[in-house]
């Protein structure tokens, strides 16, 4: 049988909130993850890592991302711009204004789709 296609609208999709400073859209496939995250200037999205392979595309504003085990690697990653992130890097991000990114991930975050990201829940 033949799968079809899904049409998808960012403003028909639920917007989650996950602090006061941090929100998000996500459309998932079977194998890859798409999400809108909107960042008011100063959120902090806490040291993590995780197996997804990550692509980060600044739409509008500005992140600073700290990546490595120290941290030790700093980019800023402005509108336009796009971040690869490989699976299992330690990083932090922070926006340097007010930020709308897409962050593509493969294979999708299971635990954004089950809310078991509470280093985002809790966070600034």
């Amino acid at each position: 049988m033949e799968r079809k296609a899904t049409l998808h609208r960012w403003e028909s999709m639920p917007t989650e909130q996950l602090n006061e400073r941090i929100g998000r859209r996500m459309i998932c496939g079977d194998r890859m993850m798409v999400a809108h995250i909107y960042l008011k200037k100063g959120a902090v999205v806490p040291r993590h890592q995780h197996e997804n392979e990550q692509i980060t595309y600044v739409l509008e504003g500005a992140l600073r991302f700290r990546l490595g085990e120290e941290g030790a690697q700093q980019v800023d990653v402005r509108s336009g711009e796009v971040l690869t992130i490989p699976p299992n890097l330690p990083h932090t991000a922070e926006a340097l204004e007010d930020t709308i990114d897409v962050d593509i991930f493969d294979p999708p975050r299971q635990d954004w789709l089950a809310g078991n990201d509470a280093y985002l829940r809790g966070g600034s």
